[in-house]
């Protein structure tokens, strides 16, 4: 397995100040990065949409993670399916073509599991990944992402880019966005039951009839297999990065209810939608190329990030 040595490389993390971000920053200092050859563009001085951004943002960089994306719930996947298309393809096409034109030396993009087709065979296998159309909801975000990955090969093909794309289940884990209008499911019940608990309700909505299943990745462990990857992987094939074990969203909810100490009463709201019915990913190919298994249990990574929510929320009030 070849290795990348990331000491004294200069890194663009684009999205780095974020979510995820801020886990991938500190595992390239741990893997031997250092914080002066780490560079994060930060949206209100950097906008990827622009071409001349993503021009200045991968000048005189070694590597760039690409983590930066418009990104939401299906709340969010059904407000504004346009702007997510866009605004995603826009970002991730200009900057491949950027960091080719620059010299960049390995360019790493996060895709989505949203890339999937709707009837995925379960466990999800990369291969698996262009036979059928995404789910609906969030199609116009998954198809941007994937798009990505056909560019990546072709550079590579063509121009020898050393392009690499993962795949990462839902992630979940403190530091998440826990804004109701636009957050993903865990985050988005974690708030709903905490606020249930300080006006006192006996019961809370749920949006869809529980069905579905997920699985989810702590942040922390998504970091670990970007920064694996980045350092030891070099093919064109997509690669995911996840568990290997689901959830239904009826378990899910129930969980963190009880982890919450929560003992109300579910109401399932069967008029909106369910999401994709199951997401469950095959992970061998990463623990075969570069070694990579998450490490955190589902049940303390949601007890960490309840914790770290009640003591932001405990901060705030």
């Amino acid at each position: 397995m070849t290795t990348l040595d990331l000491r004294q490389k200069r890194i663009l993390v684009t999205g780095g100040a974020g979510f995820l971000g801020q886990a991938v920053v500190a595992q390239l200092i741990e893997a031997g990065a250092t914080a002066e050859t780490i560079t994060i563009p930060r949206s209100r001085d950097c906008d990827l949409r622009q071409w001349e951004a993503c021009q200045r943002a991968v000048d005189q960089q070694d590597v760039v993670i690409h983590l930066a994306a418009h990104v939401g719930g299906i709340g969010l996947n059904r407000e504004k399916p346009a702007e997510l298309y866009y605004d995603n393809l826009m970002m991730g096409t200009q900057l491949i073509h950027a960091a080719y034109e620059a010299g960049v030396e390995k360019f790493v993009c996060v895709g989505t599991i949203c890339a999937y087709p709707k009837f995925t065979p379960v466990p999800f296998q990369e291969d698996d990944l262009w036979n059928g159309y995404p789910e609906e909801t969030n199609a116009p975000y998954g198809i941007a992402k994937k798009a990505l990955l056909v560019q990546l090969q072709a550079y590579r093909q063509q121009y020898g880019l050393d392009g690499i794309y993962l795949l990462p289940v839902n992630l979940y884990g403190p530091k998440d966005n826990f804004d109701p209008r636009s957050s993903h499911v865990i985050p988005a019940l974690i708030r709903k039951v905490h606020e249930a608990q300080q006006r006192g309700d006996r019961s809370i909505p749920v949006w869809g009839d529980g069905s579905p299943t997920r699985e989810f990745l702590y942040s922390d462990d998504a970091a670990r297999g970007i920064v694996l990857g980045t350092q030891h992987y070099s093919h064109p094939d997509p690669v995911n990065l996840g568990t290997g074990e689901e959830i239904s969203i009826k378990d899910l909810v129930e969980l963190i209810c009880e982890l919450m100490g929560f003992t109300g009463d579910l109401i399932w709201e069967h008029h909106q939608p369910n999401g994709q019915p199951r997401r469950c990913l095959d992970t061998q190919r990463a623990a075969q190329a570069f070694g990579f298994r998450s490490q955190v249990t589902f049940r303390d990574g949601l007890q960490q990030t309840i914790d770290w929510y009640r003591q932001q929320a405990q901060v705030l009030a």
